[in-house]
């Protein structure tokens, strides 16, 4: 995980003892992948970093255009990495040397992270359009134009690109050709990025509530309301819907009925997605610490 003290940690899983540091340049915001023992993460000092994942030591290290931050979370695949930037590019790297394989400039920064989908790439960026490229050649192959700018990072599930914008909606688009199938408004921007499991679209809103949309018509199956924004990217593991808010509360509910299972008070705002593994959550918050919590069984 990647901290704004300008550091990149590998803990163990476990105990929470250190394994490893790096430090970048500036903040970390990147979500890392990890593929064949190689972690992949955006830095603020304008920087896309491949790391061994057992040593710490970098592998590679590729610039962005003018040095622009990496915030966006790198995907990777078929030995490609794909990632946004704040000077407004998306790229594609070679994922063993850091080469430039393309580049595609939008028309304002790229803060969404990129879903790999059957040969296309799909990603959104702040001059409110979604995109789908060829993920070969770089090539647009559609794109579609939400009202304002796209923080939020799709998802791609089923032949459906479900993405938020901060038009305050949710959409559900067309994955082949970008076609609009319905859209969902809330009551304030929607930063963020949603999951989708069992037809049911799981996603928060600036407006404090946390959503379950049906995934095929987009009508609300319940709604959860928190004491601020939720920016967090949920996780859903046996029947649990995990999040974080910025009234530093992470949230545990009750995937079908949106009940409260259980939640945990941070000391400062949870805007990071959680992960699942292993029977463990874990979640990192803006107090400056990491935090492992055991899963509940599935009920």
């Amino acid at each position: 995980m990647g901290s704004a003290d300008a550091h990149f940690y590998a803990l163990d899983a476990k105990t929470g003892k250190v394994k490893w540091i790096y430090e970048t340049g500036g903040t970390i915001f990147s979500s890392p992948a990890v593929v064949d023992g190689v972690v992949y993460v955006g830095s603020y000092d304008g920087k896309l970093y491949a790391l061994d994942a057992i040593k710490g030591s970098v592998v590679w290290s590729f610039v962005t255009t003018d040095g622009t931050e990496v915030r966006s979370s790198p995907a990777v695949a078929n030995g490609i990495v794909y990632v946004g930037s704040h000077d407004n590019n998306f790229y594609a790297v070679e994922a063993k040397t850091g080469k430039l394989v393309w580049k595609f400039e939008t028309g304002s920064l790229v803060s969404s992270s990129p879903a790999v989908v059957n040969g296309l790439v799909y990603f959104g960026s702040w001059d409110s359009v979604v995109y789908a490229l060829d993920a070969r050649s770089g090539n647009e192959v559609w794109r579609y134009d939400t009202g304002d700018a796209v923080f939020s990072s799709p998802a791609v599930v089923g032949g459906v690109v479900y993405i938020g914008s901060d038009d305050n909606k949710v959409y559900a688009l067309n994955a082949s050709n970008g076609d609009f199938m319905w859209e969902y408004e809330t009551g304030d921007d929607v930063r963020s990025s949603p999951a989708v499991v069992n037809d049911v679209v799981y996603i928060g809103s600036y407006d404090k509530k946390f959503y379950a949309l049906n995934a095929r018509t987009g009508e609300r199956i319940w709604d959860y309301e928190t004491g601020h924004w939720i920016r967090s990217q949920p996780a859903v593991a046996n029947g649990i819907v995990y999040f974080g808010s910025f009234d530093d509360v992470f949230y545990g509910l009750d995937a079908k009925t949106g009940e409260l299972l259980w939640s945990y008070k941070a000391r400062s705002a949870v805007s990071s997605g959680p992960v699942v593994a292993n029977g463990m959550v874990y979640m990192t918050s803006w107090d400056g610490s990491a935090y492992a919590f055991g899963s509940p069984p599935e009920k």
